[in-house]
């Protein structure tokens, strides 16, 4: 069988490459992807290691990488994508250029960077240096305007004002400061100047670029007035505390006009250097961001090679690497090619040797798979790794789960929205995958893309079983009930109730799902329909675990477990199908054998066959099991006494129990039995351990010394064995009874979905649809977009994702429980492709 129903065929190898040809020889395991390599020097520290070196100069160079992706980034440049194929790793001797490249780019590009911040420096100085020129001499306009003279007094007081005849003049000191600490410094300037300074500022209306984070700062001009040299000691302080950047001012209005042309002067050659740094900035960040990409796989791809020869072992001449790897069975000759192909690049003249290896180890497990069944195989995965080599659930999955999840999400409108949504993202598939969006919630629907679609069709499948379509049904055959129910009836009728035992029954089933006519009947719709969907989970549920059962089967033939076949399979299945698969029988049988046509009493054929003597099925079941019968039944009083649903129903139920009841001692006591009897054989026949099942050789499924598990119990405590035993028989025995109650949660989903679109319906578009008139057009378009959002959002997602929730408890618990172990673990071969994408996904 292919790895699609079981894992791969593993096989344990022994590599052995010569130190020259290694590097090329993983370099195309790496490309293949299809060895896992395990580490032969585990108690080694990852720094002392061989290839450590070379390591640590591979971290080096994707620093510098990083380093220019993020000056990239930061001008907005756009980085080109590999075109076509990604590049191979480069040769060791490459590494050097690849340094000197990295090396020379990474120093240009911080001297650029230097030379910029410095002159982005003094633009801002030159720049706030013009906006003080400007701003202070209306502040000395202000000062020198006779109405300020009574701020002067209350700074130097009427004597301070003449001085031996002649008028005194303020010291002053001109800056910059940050907007927002305006406040602070005005309060802190007088609190610790006692109220003897003035202070006057403006706001710099532009925004100035912070030289060394590049961010848009606003900043506000100001100047103080003060008197003596101990309020100007105090006044820089507070300036410095605040981070005030001051520049010096001069007093005469001539000499400021000359400084401010001089300042434009220079903002103006400032501006042309600046300029020029920066086309020289971005033309080697244009440059670099050509082979960017490239280079950050040939890096990546590098460092990979190396860290997988660091598990590699030297023999003892220093010339050979000796590596134990996982392969597939299947692939020896693929990867024979590809190490012969890497001797032949690294120019060596001695070829690499391949041995497979004897190993009682477990190997790893491995499925191949597709675009299509990875989605699958990855809610496998998601409740446990399969052990190696058995039944793989994936590919009955693929119908399964959508089908339970129609099931309960049959609607012909939701499941056309979601399978037109599944049916964008498979044919935008590749551009999708290009834009790379950074979205947890979109990689979750874009990789299960291919569930969505599947999901959608089966659920407008189920639709039309139901004839659900947004609450409403379609009469595409015309309705049984024609001949009666007419439009005078319905506009009569607030509740109609059908009645198909009643002569308005033409005895004509609707072609193909449920007939249209039972959307009007609002007495009794709910009760027919729970109980068709009621025993239709009943009944997929029994099926599902027999085919669960079945599988157990497979695995235990697969392994010779013969023993298990006998004392596990043998009453297991048989338990399942005396009790719950009669159960399912009786359904049929019923539906079969009584119809829908009234009793005439005294014709012994309508009595017997009229749906008035049809027995619960329930109530038949519990008297089965309680080996009771019950005469008084209220639905079948107008029934001949002591009737049953075919002859001889009554001994053969009660055999039927016996039995089931029988097998519950075998799954209990038959395998512990067994193994203390082989115990004792092989005691007696003086041999220290036993072997239940066939060998683990080749001839057993295995291959090159990759063992098939064969159940055997060499010296286990027969104690544990019965232990083990009673737990998995209680466990299988009550199981059975609850996991069939746990189909029920089909019924319980379908009538939840279909209540809650038939109350959008009612609520919203059906009021909306009465109204007249061009404002109930208006009113309609409203309520339209209201029931559309809440169809999207409450009843596709919210109700899509509680079934798909359910539908997946009902695979991992009811039905792999019957057959699958997952105790495995997963094969993770040395891949390229695996290692960018998930560098790839870091970087995101």
């Amino acid at each position: 069988m292919g790895s699609l129903f079981r894992s791969e065929e593993m096989t344990l190898c022994q590599l052995f490459l010569q130190s020259e040809a290694a590097y090329a020889c993983v370099s195309e395991l790496g490309e293949l992807g299809l060895v896992q390599f395990r580490d032969l020097n585990p108690d080694v520290n990852a720094f002392q290691r061989k290839f450590v070196n070379e390591v640590r100069r591979c971290d080096e160079m994707e620093r510098k990488l990083r380093y220019l992706e993020k000056e990239i980034r930061r001008d907005g440049i756009p980085m080109l994508e590999i075109p076509g194929e990604c590049p191979e790793a480069p040769q060791p001797r490459e590494m050097i250029d690849l340094e000197a490249t990295f090396e020379k780019l990474e120093n240009e590009l911080r001297e650029v960077n230097q030379n910029a911040e410095a002159l982005k420096r003094n633009y801002l100085e030159l720049t706030e240096l013009k906006h003080i020129l400007r701003k202070t001499q209306v502040f000395f306009d202000e000062m020198a305007d006779p109405s300020r003279e009574e701020e002067q007094v209350t700074l130097l007081g009427e004597e301070g004002l003449m001085a031996g005849g002649q008028a005194l003049k303020l010291g002053f000191v001109a800056g910059v400061i940050l907007r927002e600490r305006i406040p602070a410094f005005e309060r802190m300037l007088w609190r610790a100047c006692r109220g003897n300074v003035f202070l006057r500022q403006a706001e710099i209306d532009s925004p100035l670029e912070d030289p060394s984070s590049s961010d848009q700062v606003y900043k506000s001009v100001f100047i103080i007035f003060f008197q003596g040299d101990q309020l100007k000691t105090r006044v820089k302080k507070i300036c410095e505390g605040f981070r005030a950047t001051l520049y010096p001012c001069p007093e005469a209005p001539a000499d400021r006009r000359e400084m401010a042309m001089g300042v434009m002067t220079r903002i103006e050659d400032l501006n042309t250097v600046l300029g020029q740094t920066q086309d020289h900035r971005h033309r080697v960040l244009v440059a670099a961001a050509k082979n960017i990409k490239n280079w950050f796989v040939k890096v990546r791809k590098i460092k990979a090679i190396y860290h997988t020869l660091n598990l590699f072992n030297l023999d003892v001449t220093q010339k050979c690497l000796i590596a134990e790897c996982w392969v597939p069975a299947l692939d020896m000759e693929t990867i024979q090619l590809a190490l012969r192909r890497g001797t032949e690049r690294s120019g060596s003249s001695v070829p690499p040797i391949l041995n497979r290896m004897e190993t009682l180890e477990d190997p790893p497990t491995y499925n191949r798979t597709n675009k299509f069944t990875s989605a699958f195989q990855n809610l496998i995965y998601a409740y446990g790794v399969a052990t190696y080599r058995e039944v793989n659930p994936a590919p009955y999955t693929i119908i399964t789960f959508p089908f339970l999840f129609a099931v309960m999400f049959g609607d012909l409108g939701h499941g056309a929205l979601m399978a037109a949504f599944g049916f964008w993202m498979c044919y935008k598939e590749k551009p999708l995958q290009a834009k790379k969006i950074d979205s947890e919630i979109w990689t979750i629907f874009f990789g299960g893309r291919y569930i969505i679609l599947l999901m959608g069709l089966f659920s407008m499948y189920t639709g039309l079983i139901y004839n659900d379509i947004f609450s409403k049904s379609l009469n595409v055959f015309g309705s049984a009930w024609r001949n009666n129910y007419n439009k005078t009836t319905l506009q009569e009728n607030a509740m109609l109730q059908l009645n198909p035992d009643s002569l308005d029954y033409v005895q004509t089933p609707y072609p193909f799902g449920i007939d249209p006519v039972w959307q009007l009947a609002e007495a009794n719709k709910i009760i027919f329909m729970n109980a068709y969907k009621m025993k239709i989970s009943i009944i997929i549920g029994v099926f599902h675990m027999l085919f669960g059962v079945c599988m157990s089967l497979w695995n235990h033939l697969y392994f010779k477990r013969r023993t298990s076949v006998y004392v596990e399979f043998v009453p297991q299945i048989v338990f399942l199908v005396l009790l719950f698969f009669y159960m399912v029988l009786l359904m049929f049988i019923k539906w079969t054998s009584y119809g829908s046509t009234p009793p005439f009493y005294g014709d012994p054929k309508y009595v017997t066959t009229s749906a008035f003597c049809a027995p619960s099925i329930l109530i038949t079941f519990i008297n089965m099991m309680l080996f009771k019968v019950d005469a008084n039944d209220p639905s079948r009083l107008m029934c001949a006494e002591n009737m049953t649903m075919y002859a001889g129903q009554l001994g053969l139920q009660k055999f039927f129990v016996i039995v089931a009841l029988l097998c519950v001692p075998i799954m209990l006591l038959g395998k512990p039995y067994f193994i203390m009897q082989e115990q004792k054989k092989r005691a007696r026949a003086g041999h220290a351990s036993i072997e239940t099942g066939a060998g683990a050789g080749p001839e057993n499924g295995s291959a090159g010394g990759a063992p098939v598990p064969a159940g055997g119990h060499h010296d286990e405590d027969i104690t544990e064995v019965f232990i083990h035993q009673a737990i998995h028989t209680i466990e299988y025995v009550l199981g059975s009874i609850s996991h069939t109650a746990s189909y029920l949660r089909l019924w319980a989903l379908s009538l939840a979905h279909a209540q809650l679109a038939e109350v959008a319906w009612n609520m919203l578009l059906r009021k909306g649809l009465q109204s007249s008139g061009f404002s109930g057009g208006i009113f309609l378009y409203v309520v339209f977009a209201g029931w559309a959002a809440i169809s999207v959002s409450i009843l596709v997602l919210m109700e899509g994702l509680s079934a798909f929730l359910h539908t997946l408890r009902l695979h991992w618990v009811e039905f792999q429980s019957k057959f699958y172990a997952g105790e495995g673990y997963l094969f993770q071969p040395f891949s390229f492709e695996v290692i960018l994408d998930s560098a790839g996904q870091g970087e995101e």
